[in-house]
């Protein structure tokens, strides 16, 4: 309780500290996780991932309270479909287990809105392998709900939430490109076609209510969504384009502090200043990039560990999820 007040009082005074939280496949299909202290620019140790996770496929992760990052679903390599939920707690440092999903499923969509976790499609074992069916867990009651479920069913391979509404992309029963919106306040699922998801690409975040997407494998380069075009017709480009290998690829975009974070696979990290970007008046946008942590900037046993396998770049280990919690 001591933990939960004082953690509730840095974060009224916004002192709370954002650290990035990196869960990555290895070579040998094992997953491990690490955390990087921005301040201090350091990657720390965490608790090893519960075993029934640690070489699961097509699991979700999302972060709830700030500080709770969940685990759950997936596909347990000899069990199969799961409808396991976990949790790691920043305040606790430790693993805890909560309800189980209402359905088994794997590769697919989650999203946070309103501190509520929804999940949605994605397959299990089973004459009707894709998914329609949509579910919602509410921390404060500790329940899953169903909610509608898709128009068709998806197996999805990229989502946001945007102006209130879950967007989602994904391959139907036929293999076909589909995408849907979820507007929560009415329930409803409906088919988009419209120029943000026909322009739209992974990884994508938002940040003060505008919507960002990478422009390039190695992530030096950000689109911006123009909603009155309804066009990705806006750029940031760091014109520091460091290679296509799959090391150097970049696997998630995630807020940061006010700033666009960009993590590729090697661990190196990237900031864009995108509040300074209309002060900029024509100006190049190269001022706006800063590395926190890239080549020879960390020395830590796991990061020379990474930099080893990596061989001649090619490093076969891979992020698969990446979060931001609170502490």
């Amino acid at each position: 309780m001591v933990g939960n007040f004082f953690y509730s009082l840095r974060k009224s005074l916004g002192i709370a500290e954002e650290w990035i939280y990196v869960i990555k496949r290895d070579r040998d299909g094992k997953i491990s996780w690490h955390a990087f202290d921005p301040v201090y620019q350091l990657w720390q140790p965490l608790p090893p991932v519960p075993r029934e996770y640690s070489g699961a496929l097509g699991f979700g992760c999302a972060v709830l309270n700030g500080c709770h990052l969940y685990l759950f679903g997936g596909k347990d390599p000899l069990k199969g479909s799961m409808r396991r939920v976990i949790f790691y707690s920043a305040r606790t440092n430790k693993w805890h287990r909560a309800p189980d999903m209402l359905r088994r499923r794997h590769f697919f969509g989650c999203c946070v809105i309103n501190n509520c976790l929804y999940v949605a499609g994605g397959e299990n074992e089973g004459v009707h392998r894709s998914l329609r069916s949509a579910e919602v867990y509410d921390p404060n009651k500790n329940r899953w709900s169903f909610i509608s479920d898709m128009s068709t069913a998806m197996v999805p391979f990229i989502g946001v939430v945007y102006d209130g509404k879950w967007f989602l992309k994904g391959l139907g029963p036929h293999q076909q490109v589909l995408s849907e919106v979820y507007q929560p306040e009415n329930d409803s699922w409906y088919p988009i076609y419209d120029g943000m998801v026909s322009g739209w690409r992974n990884p994508s975040t938002t940040l003060n209510g505008k919507l960002y997407a990478l422009d390039c494998k190695d992530g030096c380069k950000v689109r911006v969504y123009d909603e009155v075009t309804d066009s990705w017709s806006k750029h940031i480009d760091s014109k520091m384009h460091l290679g296509s290998s799959r090391a150097l690829e970049a696997a998630a975009l995630v807020p940061l502090n006010g700033k666009l974070c960009i993590i590729r696979n090697n661990m190196s990290i990237s900031l864009v200043d995108v509040s300074k970007l209309e002060d900029l008046k024509g100006s190049s946008a190269e001022q706006l990039w800063e590395t926190i942590a890239g080549k020879g900037q960390f020395k830590t046993l796991v990061t020379n560990l990474w930099s080893s396998l990596a061989g001649r770049n090619r490093l076969k280990s891979h992020i698969v999820h990446c979060q931001v919690l609170q502490a």
